[in-house]
Formats: C-alpha cells, sequence, structure tokens
C-alpha cells in the first residue's frame, strides 16, 4: 500500500467520524512530524468534548507496526500502571491497511537533558522504564512482538555497521571501536527484556501526582517494541543526562527491577545511543537524500574526536552525538516547561497547532475545501500540540 502523500486533517477527521460510532468531530488540530513520518496524525474533539487521536499509516510497514503495537498496548493497558493508547476504533483505508484511533492520553514531554539528580521525576522515570522491563515476554509473544535472542541481536548490530562502512562514510576510527565492542562476546550476556524499543523523551507522559509532584503517568510510542537488549530504551537516557542525574534514574531503576541489571548495560546503551547516527544514515542513504546523510558523517566525524581512540572504548563516559544539559542549581519541580517547538531533537517534532473548525465534516472523504497546516508524526499522536516538554 502506497498512501496519498499527506493526508489533510479534515480528511483524518472524516476517517476518525467513521473508525469511533458517536464520533462527531467539531475540530482538529494537524500534528506536524519530520521528514520520512510513518503516519499521519491529528487530534480531533468531538460534540461532547473528548479528544481522539487519530494515526493514519502512509506505508505497508507502518500499517503492519500499528496492527502490532495496538494489540501489545490492549494487553498492557492491564498489566502496567501506565498509561498507553489503547486502540477504540479502526477504519479501512482506500490503499489497504486501517487507521486507528485512540482517546487522547494527557500529559507533556520531557526533555531528558534539563532532568536533575535526586528524589523526583529522574527516579520516577526510572521506575517506569523498569515497570516495562519487568514484564513477562510472554505478553509480547501474545501480541506478535518480534523476540530477539543476545547473539542475533548482535550479529544485527554487525550487520549494519558493515552496510554502514562500506558506504566510505564511517570514520575509521570509530568504526574500530564499534566493532571491537560488538564482537567482544561478554559485552552482550543479558536476558532478552520486555522492551518498548527506543524510549525518547516524546515518548513520555508527565503529570502531576497526589502530592502535586512531576511523576511519568504514560508511555507512548510502542510501534518498535520488541524483546530485545533492554539498552535500547536507556539510550537516550545515558546519551541526554548529565552523571548524576543518570546515577539516580539507574539507583531508582535497579531497585524496581525484577532482575538484576547485568554489568554491561550502560556500555551497550552509551553504543546504541552512538550507532542511531549509523541507522540516520543508513536511512538517508537508502532514501536518496545524499546531503543528509553527508550530515550524518560529518556528526560521526565530530563524534571520533569527542571520544577518542579505538583503545578507549571501554571508558563508559565516552561522548555522544548531542550534548547534554544539567538542570539548573535550585530549579524547582516544574523547572524546564518550554514550547514544543524550541525543541528541535529528533524527528517526533509537533509544531504550533493549526485549528480547524470541521462541522462541515459529514461523511469520509467529503468536505469543504479548506487550507490547513501540514499534518505528520507524533510519537503515538497523544502530546497536545503546543504544550511543552518537561525539564527538572
Amino acid at each position: 500500500m502506497t498512501s496519498p502523500a499527506g493526508r489533510g486533517p479534515l480528511a483524518l477527521a472524516a476517517l476518525a467520524s467513521a473508525a469511533v460510532p458517536g464520533l462527531d468531530p467539531v475540530s482538529v488540530e494537524p500534528v506536524a512530524g519530520g521528514t520520512g513520518a510513518r503516519y499521519d496524525v491529528a487530534l480531533v474533539q468531538d460534540a461532547e468534548h473528548r479528544r481522539w487521536v487519530i494515526r493514519c499509516p502512509r506505508s505497508a510497514a507502518a500499517s503492519a507496526q500499528l496492527e502490532q503495537s495496538s494489540a501489545l498496548t490492549a494487553l498492557l493497558a492491564r498489566r502496567l500502571l501506565l498509561s498507553v493508547p489503547v486502540v477504540k476504533g479502526w477504519v479501512a483505508l482506500p490503499e489497504g491497511g486501517r487507521a486507528a484511533v485512540h482517546h487522547y492520553l494527557a500529559g507533556r514531554p520531557v526533555e531528558l537533558e534539563l532532568l536533575g539528580p535526586g528524589p523526583g521525576l529522574t527516579a520516577s522515570l526510572g521506575r517506569a522504564v523498569a515497570s516495562v522491563h519487568n514484564l513477562d515476554v510472554a505478553i509480547y509473544d501474545e501480541a506478535g512482538a518480534a523476540t530477539y535472542d543476545t547473539e542475533v541481536y548482535r550479529s544485527r548490530r554487525l550487520a549494519d555497521l558493515d552496510r554502514a562502512a562500506a558506504t566510505g562514510r564511517v570514520p575509521t576510527g570509530l568504526l574500530a571501536r564499534w566493532e571491537s565492542q560488538l564482537e567482544d562476546v561478554g559485552r552482550w550476556r543479558y536476558k532478552p527484556t520486555a522492551t518498548v524499543g527506543r524510549l525518547t523523551g516524546e515518548q513520555v507522559l508527565v503529570g502531576e501526582d497526589e502530592q502535586g509532584e512531576l511523576v511519568v503517568r504514560g508511555l507512548l510510542g510502542w510501534e518498535d517494541a520488541r524483546v530485545a537488549d533492554p539498552a535500547d530504551d536507556l539510550a537516550e537516557v545515558v546519551g541526554r543526562l548529565e552523571p548524576d542525574a543518570l546515577d539516580t534514574f539507574m539507583e531508582a531503576y535497579a531497585h524496581t527491577r525484577v532482575d538484576r541489571p547485568d554489568r554491561h548495560l550502560l556500555e551497550r546503551a552509551r553504543l546504541s545511543y552512538e550507532m542511531t547516527l549509523v541507522r540516520q544514515m543508513m536511512a538517508a542513504v537508502a532514501a536518496g537524500d545524499l546531503d543528509r546523510a553527508e550530515e550524518h558523517a560529518a556528526a560521526m566525524r565530530r563524534l571520533e574526536q569527542q571520544t577518542g581512540s579505538p583503545d578507549e572504548a571501554d571508558d563508559t563516559s565516552a561522548g555522544a552525538p548531542a550534548t547534554s544539559g544539567a538542570a539548573p542549581a535550585g530549579a524547582s519541580p516544574a523547572a524546564g516547561l518550554a514550547d514544543l517547538d524550541d525543541d528541535q531533537q529528533l524527528d517526533n517534532l509537533v509544531d504550533e497547532p493549526v485549528h480547524v473548525d470541521v462541522t462541515d465534516v459529514d461523511e469520509v472523504g467529503q468536505t469543504q475545501p479548506m487550507e490547513a497546516g501540514p499534518t505528520g508524526e507524533e510519537p503515538d499522536g497523544s502530546v497536545e500540540p503546543g504544550s511543552g516538554p518537561v525539564r527538572g
């Protein structure tokens, strides 16, 4: 299947109305994503003031991921204390596949770079991630999620690196260090674990508890969930948190885990974070975007300069592709609230909302012509446009 290039917000509202009986759209706000977004996403409010999120896949691969992740979150909703998106309605698409609609999940994303040490949100995030990693992998099997044993997963990473090296864009020093880490079998002795797939701050929903403290309330973005290396979910945390904040996170994480974290967990997490550049570069090459591929190659050259020679492969404090920032001293629990359009990390961005009245939508595909803003992808489409990420 190949979807139309970017469905407009009115078309998405009409699809949402068809997916959920009784959903009478009143307004719609498109959610913009980066280049290569897998879904068209919009927030829809109905006549009963309920808020919904519609996600419309742009490809057969995205459609399959949406179906699988929806089966998983339906099971997780009964087993996690965290909120997850549960599909309430489906609608078939003309080109094949289905669009899904779920309730809007309240909360604000978190800006990982500005999480600080000590009890509070950082510790809450550690406990939240651990609660996912404590899940019985049989749940993932039941939902049809992929399972990778340690040797297969390590071999896949090596194969990815070999393909990237063949492009000539990976610096030799960095390539040697990554190969050394991947070929050291001792680093890869871990228990395959239920994971989100790769957790970013945009997927974390934060709200206040009964005492008014900021805590993690929900998790979005389950399309890449699998049974694999728990280090993948820690990659962004390890790469972006300052050392003191990382200590807080890991203490809360370790105390919550049923199984003791393996001794090489943080090393693999940092490797996964650094190799994000490889995945991004190869995606650009596959898309024929050679300028973008060269940008990632330049970032790898900078990383090589920051992290030193291959002999320093065992130094787990080696730098990462992005610069971390510590939370200001004395910051309040709500420090770091900012507009999302000021947070330009990764591709999961939410632009200024374009509010479109859709009271004239009467059936799927039947709308009045109207100018509207771009549509795109948001991590599971539940972060409110215009709300800012939480730091602190």
